[in-house]
């Protein structure tokens, strides 16, 4: 559990920064959510790509990390701020532009329970509110159900197929693109 103030909150979920100080609880959360995350998703599983990935998010003003930390537990207790997932908004350009991309994750002790599609909705505001974006976009591979089914939650619309749009394991994937404005909130 961190001291870092969290920026939103939502009854079982808030969203806060990236901090160094989270390596640990970060890459051991990774490394048990491996089966979950492939082919998808590959996060730091330790601490040196860990390091390397937060000082992007927490130093680049092109992006913005958020770790979804689990409400509700007594305090102190093992769910009162643990990390459940992560949602980062990547490439932000601003000027006429003010979109940015989505990446995010869920790990494996909170897939299931509704923590991301809260906690999406917890960086949407906060990207249409304090960042001043206008429009935030989702690349996903067509076979990642569960991706599509939380934007889909979070009122996103399909814009169209890219194909062999990002290199992922190995290979060019095609990818679905999915978007959202402040209007469509």
């Amino acid at each position: 559990m961190s001291d870092i103030p969290y920026l939103a909150e939502g009854p079982r979920t808030a969203i806060r920064p990236f901090t160094y100080a989270d390596a640990d609880e970060f890459t051991a959360r990774a490394r048990e959510s491996r089966a979950l995350q492939r082919p998808w998703l590959f996060p730091p599983a330790d601490p040196d790509t860990y390091a390397a990935y937060a000082s992007v998010l927490i130093e680049d003003p092109a992006r913005a990390g958020f770790l979804v930390c689990e409400r509700g537990g007594a305090a102190g207790s093992a769910a009162d701020g643990a990390i459940a997932g992560f949602i980062n908004i990547n490439n932000i350009v601003m000027g006429g532009f003010r979109c940015g991309a989505l990446g995010y994750g869920a790990f494996a002790h909170a897939a299931g329970r509704g923590l991301m599609s809260e906690a999406l909705g917890l960086v949407l505001g906060h990207a249409f509110g304090p960042l001043g974006l206008h429009r935030l976009e989702a690349n996903i591979q067509p076979g990642n159900a569960g991706s599509i089914a939380l934007v889909r939650r979070a009122g996103f619309r399909l814009e169209g197929l890219s194909p062999d749009f990002l290199f992922i394991d190995g290979a060019w994937r095609d990818h679905e693109r999915w978007a959202i404005t402040a209007e469509m909130r």
